[in-house]
């Protein structure tokens, strides 16, 4: 041990005054970044592409330039909102997230579910995540007219509707200048491609950025 350790092992106020120091230093009581939780699908999930790839991980990219918030994705492919709203409890509990990124019902329009419960789940969804203490921004989604025009059009009428009750930002349509661009769709025809990820995040940061921004 060198003569200036001991030295300062000897003084016991020397080492309580380090301590001191070190515990006052800047960033010891910084509290932790706000969360972002994102609440999707597939569509979210980055699938049939690399994760760093998706829209999410862009975002996180994003916001590191500007807003200290820290990126929760806990989309899971083939997701409906009756799963969401299953896993919710325990996503907020373990996160504490102050604004919730719902993206979800494509997957319930796809499989014909009612919409009467699709609406409800939703409604659940955003009233646990604003009880919880998290804003909710709402992406909008639009399906093929599989059943008929006047479920198709319901469909995307209910994010509006959701939007409309609960006063949240909406997203209309989520695949917004994606979804009829056959080179920015893989061949499901379903899911967007690496490149159509950019206009993705676009759509939902015209969005989400007025949030952040209101919220610093």
């Amino acid at each position: 041990m060198s003569k200036q350790a001991k030295s300062v092992l000897q003084k016991p106020w020397l080492h309580l005054l380090v301590l001191l120091v070190v515990w006052m230093a800047p960033g010891a009581y910084a509290e932790p970044a706000p969360r972002i939780l994102v609440l999707g699908d597939s569509l979210s999930a980055a699938y049939g592409i690399e994760v760093e790839q998706g829209w999410v991980r862009l975002l996180e990219h994003r916001l590191a330039e500007k807003f200290p918030y820290k990126v929760i994705n806990a989309s899971v492919s083939g997701e409906t909102s009756g799963g969401g709203l299953a896993r919710l409890p325990a996503l907020l509990k373990e996160h504490s997230p102050a604004l919730v990124i719902l993206e979800l019902g494509g997957n319930d329009g796809l499989r014909g579910h009612p919409l009467n419960l699709m609406r409800r789940q939703l409604a659940t969804i955003i009233e646990q995540s604003r009880a919880a203490g998290a804003r909710v921004l709402l992406l909008g989604m639009r399906i093929p007219p599989n059943y008929g025009q006047r479920y198709t059009e319901q469909f995307h009428a209910t994010y509006r509707q959701l939007a409309e009750e609960y006063q949240l930002p909406l997203v209309e349509f989520f695949l917004e200048g994606v979804a009829l661009r056959p080179e920015l769709m893989q061949r499901d025809g379903i899911h967007p491609t690496a490149e159509a990820q950019a206009r993705l995040l676009e759509n939902v940061w015209q969005v989400l950025a007025p949030m952040l921004d209101a919220a610093s």
